[in-house]
């Protein structure tokens, strides 16, 4: 971190000292500003860009500190809060520019480095890194011990994800360009997870880590009326997680009844599994036009994973095994597993132009898997002092079939007026079996069927309005989840009026109902939301422009489920009714032009009512000074202001103040 900030702190000093050679000026570099917004104009210098540098402070939370950092998770402290720069070689050598974007740099939930360097007609690369932190941990959420006063988020993480992506294009611009890629992906962190047993749970501590590799490349053909691409590439995945107990401890778990007149406890645990996969697959991508009238697209892909999994598990305490009725004090368990899915993925499509103001669109796609794994476990228990092993062999498969179908036609009834008609069939079945059958149904056969028909309307009466309305349904005789649209029907219109060169306003409502009335679901759901938005900058003035939304919206979910405990039927209620409201004014001093100061001031806010009343308010205010050709001032205030009426202990208020210096070539 230290050797980036004190990179990004020299360039522009050292850009204002370095001069072309004689007889050899150097081209103008061409400038962030035209593709990013930045305030930088284009000019002669090899460097052109921006870095902000300053200093966070967070008061101290007020509240819930870990619902503040479940959601904002911003920390007091020095940082590199944004950079945009672009470096030109003027000779030419080795590249032609460089350009580089950072955010957020210095202990944030969420920090971004972009590198892209180019050579025309040699290269073209690209590197991505961002990294995450996770926190979650919401008493709330994933807590049955709740009505007896214990807050405990049962699934909580604390774990930071990283990911990486290198890119490398051979002789960009030609009819044929190599290509090769590395994609990285890991996780790595803490929580709080539950070690389950016949008839209770037991949250415990763990660890865990993952990562994924994939490896590509391919190559691209590029002619005037058809493209294609090759590629190949493969996956290595590994996963580690760990859960434990310290010997000695006590953990009465979740359910404190007794059976059979004995309460059930974990003294230790010791459990760890490791998980390896890899996979090999071959793509392809087909477009072309070969007639004016005419263009295809097709792709393909075939891929087979593998993966083994090895679990080692010893626990103690008083625990129960249900299937054999008897009670034991410690467990030795060790399984062997492995996997392969081979997977095929395929869509082709074409549009069409019989006529001047018609287009007809067709869409084919299919996705099928079949994933075969078996396992061998030995487990062995202490009853009454003699040990009793007990040994299992699964098999099991689970095929899936998904496909879909789709026509869509446009046609241009005037200049003014486009009207749409389309009609999309998915079907599709999934089986699952495993043996030896155990509990609950080793069998199931799933199928997918669903028919549905679209229209759209697109009016453009003049210049300054423009109005859509879109309509989707939907009758469908299986699907593979119990929440997936069923019967539906969906309704969307949007309009957006410009009366003046300076002023915009924008209107949407959408409205979607899904019924599902298959026996065992009774699955209802319905929404609708409606939005305004405006946005108003004076002709002329440069003093100051407006802009704001407020969006209403209404959810209503009902659905039957059984209950964990006991398995008895209920039915699970959310009502949600919301407000969410943006606004923002920003201010320029219209005097002077090297001393132009900016003042922005607005915010947002989120209101609801029903199931889980929540609010949510975020004012903002920034202030912009030059203090210098090269040099800028800031500052920022925010204030976060969270609470739930049923959860008041996971609210949580704090005011966050930054500042710093933008510095500029």
């Amino acid at each position: 971190m230290k050797p980036l900030i004190c990179l990004l702190l020299a360039l522009p000093v050292w850009a204002q000292e370095a001069t072309p050679p004689a007889g050899n000026p150097a081209p103008a570099a061409q400038s962030p500003a035209a593709e990013t917004g930045s305030p930088v104009p284009p000019t002669g210098s090899w460097l052109t860009g921006y870095v902000d540098l300053g200093y966070v402070w967070v008061s101290p939370v007020g509240g819930s500190y870990d619902a503040y950092r479940s959601i904002i998770d911003i920390h007091s402290g020095p940082k590199l809060l944004g950079a945009d720069f672009t470096l030109t070689d003027p000779k030419h050598r080795w590249f032609d520019t460089i350009q580089v974007r950072a955010s957020t740099w210095g202990a944030e939930p969420s920090e971004s480095l972009h590198v892209e360097a180019k050579k025309s007609g040699i290269y073209d690369f690209n590197g991505d890194f961002r990294d995450f932190a996770y926190f979650n941990l919401l008493p709330s959420f994933a807590d049955p011990l709740l009505s007896q006063g214990i807050a405990l988020d049962e699934q909580s993480f604390n774990n930071r994800r990283r990911v990486a992506a290198l890119s490398l294009d051979i002789l960009p611009g030609n009819w044929w360009t190599p290509y090769l890629a590395w994609d990285h992906d890991s996780n790595s962190g803490n929580g709080t997870t539950v070690f389950v047993t016949d008839s209770n749970e037991f949250p415990v501590p763990n660890t865990a880590n993952d990562s994924t590799e994939l490896y590509r490349g391919g190559i691209r053909f590029r002619k005037p009326h058809f493209q294609v691409t090759l590629e190949e590439g493969g996956t290595v995945f590994k996963s580690n997680q760990t859960l434990y107990q310290t010997p000695g401890s006590v953990n009465s778990g979740d359910s404190s009844t007794p059976i059979f007149g004995q309460t059930l406890y974990l003294s230790d645990l010791l459990a760890a599994y490791g998980i390896r996969g890899s996979s090999a697959y071959s793509k392809g991508w087909l477009s072309a036009n070969p007639a004016s009238w005419l263009d295809i697209y097709g792709q393909f892909s075939y891929s087979q994973p593998n993966a083994k999994v090895n679990y080692q598990q010893y626990d103690g305490g008083n625990l129960y095994l249900q299937s054999q009725i008897l009670f034991y004090s410690s467990e030795q368990e060790i399984v062997n597993a492995a996997a392969q899915q081979p997977h095929t993925q395929g869509s082709a499509g074409a549009e069409i132009r019989p006529f001047k103001r018609v287009r007809i669109i067709e869409n084919w796609m299919t996705d099928r898997m079949h994933d075969a794994g078996s396992s061998n476990a030995l487990d062995t228990l202490l009853v009454a002092g003699s040990p009793l092993a007990l040994s299992a062999l699964i098999d099991s498969t689970l095929v899936t079939d998904y496909n879909q179908e789709s026509l869509d036609i446009f046609f241009d009834a005037t200049s003014k007026l486009t009207l749409r008609g389309g009609y999309r069939y998915v079907w599709g079945d999934a089986l699952y079996a495993f043996l030896p059958p155990a509990g609950l149904a080793s069998a199931d056969h799933e199928q997918l069927r669903q028919n549905v028909g679209v229209g759209s309307v697109t009016f453009r009466p003049s210049q300054k309005i423009s109005l859509t309305g879109e309509v989707e349904g939907a009758s469908s005789s299986g699907v593979y989840f119990r929440t997936s649209l069923y019967n539906y029907e969906k309704v969307r219109a949007q309009v957006h009026y410009q009366p003046l060169q300076t002023l915009s306003v924008s209107g949407d409502f959408l409205l979607l109902d899904n019924q599902n009335p298959l026996a065992g679901t009774n699955y209802e759901y319905s929404s609708h939301q409606e939005s305004l938005s405006l946005y108003w900058s004076p002709h002329n003035s440069g003093m100051f422009d407006i802009q704001g939304s407020y969006t209403r919206s209404d959810l209503v979910s009902n659905i039957g489920y059984l209950e964990p405990e006991d398995l008895a039927p209920a039915v699970s209620r959310y009502l949600d009714e919301g407000h969410t409201a943006t606004a923002l004014i920003d201010l320029a001093w219209p005097h002077g032009k090297r001393f132009a100061p900016k003042l922005s001031a607005g915010g947002s806010l989120f209101i609801s009512s029903g199931s889980r009343p929540t609010s949510y308010y975020q004012p903002v205010v920034k202030l912009r000074v030059p203090l210098g050709k090269h040099v800028s001032w800031f500052a920022d205030w925010q204030y976060y202001g969270y609470g739930e009426a049923f959860y008041l202990y996971e609210g949580f208020r704090t005011n966050l103040v930054s500042t710093g210096v933008r510095l500029t070539q």
